[in-house]
């Protein structure tokens, strides 16, 4: 909740969004379905959507992402864990936007949890699960 109540903390989250969503080029004026890896409490995603784009958010936090649908918003929400993979069928989205979550597949959390296996599977879901051109 600390990021729902601190006005510094929103403004950098929705700087960062905006200017991934930039990065990605997208096609104007057409809707894309964007994945939100990370997307906690979905400040990230109501970027996406003011811009126009449908997005599905994924976090491993359960917390945070009921503090999403407290907060009502239109992304779909999927409870998962990246460095196990994304889930997703292939070529299902446009495009992926990730703020302050991919480096924590650097960090071992439990024991059994190698990095570099971890990201391994997460880039390889990544890729199977974006369009052909997507970003």
């Amino acid at each position: 909740r600390k990021y729902l109540h601190n006005s510094r903390m929103i403004e950098i989250q929705g700087t960062m969004a905006e200017r991934a969503l930039e990065m990605l080029c997208l096609p104007e004026g057409r809707e894309c379905l964007l994945l939100d890896i990370g997307c906690g409490t979905g400040l990230s995603g109501e970027v996406l959507e003011e811009e126009g784009h449908s997005w599905i958010g994924t976090d491993i936090s359960l917390p945070m992402l009921n503090v999403a649908t407290e907060r009502g918003v239109e992304g779909g929400l999927v409870h998962d864990d990246m460095g196990a993979g994304l889930a997703f069928r292939d070529g299902v989205f446009d495009g992926a936007i990730s703020i302050s979550a991919v480096q924590w597949l650097c960090n071992a959390e439990k024991s059994e949890h190698n990095p570099r296996k971890r990201l391994q599977k997460f880039f390889e879901s990544l890729y199977k699960c974006l369009r052909r051109g997507g970003r």
